[in-house]
């Protein structure tokens, strides 16, 4: 792994990201949109790049990907939930949520895929969730999103595959992020009692899957549960 980039990578899984792959001596940027202090303690932290673009944005993540060097791996992180019947959910709202959580990984791929493409060699893994896989209730709009990354990951595999270019997916479970604690302690001990292994995930947890992913040369069009088997 030379050079690896991040989306969403100042907090939660994104941040563990950033800290495991720098931990690998890799040259590792990311990107990151509103908090910004967290960003500058993440690079203090790791010596990664942290650079602010709107992953919905695509001229600016033309911009952003050019002024860096050719990337070897890209994690399609950056993400944003929404809690709250279908019909609460304005208009604006689930088109914004596709715009980031699908639009940004579309944004993303299509902007690193020319250095991809000239080397024959490449890396890409995507963030979906286990809601993607089997959708929940109260999140019917963010698991229409992540089944959209799941789909779009398993075309990308076989369109970019024989250019040496591998794409996969993790799909997180209930893991302890600001994203996740918005449900409430109750709630996420509840969950954790229904997952067999007795516990709610880490960004860490999930940091591990996308390691492995990035150095599983014979891997591509997967999906990766990240879940204690919640969802088998």
């Amino acid at each position: 792994m030379k050079h690896v980039l991040i989306t969403g990578g100042s907090r939660g899984i994104g941040a563990a990201a950033v800290r495991a792959f720098s931990a690998t001596g890799a040259d590792v940027s990311f990107f990151y949109l509103q908090h910004e202090e967290a960003a500058r303690q993440v690079a203090a932290e790791t010596g990664a790049t942290a650079v602010r673009c709107d992953v919905a944005d695509g001229e600016a993540v033309m911009r952003a990907v050019a002024a860096l060097p050719p990337v070897d791996v890209l994690v399609n992180n950056a993400g944003i939930a929404h809690y709250g019947l279908i019909s609460q959910i304005s208009e604006a709202d689930f088109q914004r949520l596709f715009a980031v959580n699908v639009g940004g990984v579309y944004h993303c791929v299509n902007a690193v895929l020319p250095a991809m493409l000239h080397e024959q060699a490449g890396c890409i893994i995507n963030v979906s969730s286990m809601w993607g896989q089997v959708g929940a209730s109260c999140e019917a709009a963010y698991s229409a999103t992540k089944g959209a990354v799941i789909a779009l990951t398993r075309a990308l595999a076989q369109e970019l595959g024989p250019s040496g270019i591998r794409v996969n997916c993790v799909c997180p479970g209930v893991i302890l992020t600001d994203m996740t604690r918005v449900v409430g302690d109750e709630t996420l001990r509840e969950l954790a009692g229904r997952t067999p292994l007795g516990r709610n995930g880490t960004p860490q947890d999930v940091a591990n899957a996308m390691l492995y992913l990035a150095q599983a040369d014979f891997v591509t069009g997967q999906l990766l549960p990240v879940n204690g088997g919640f969802v088998l």
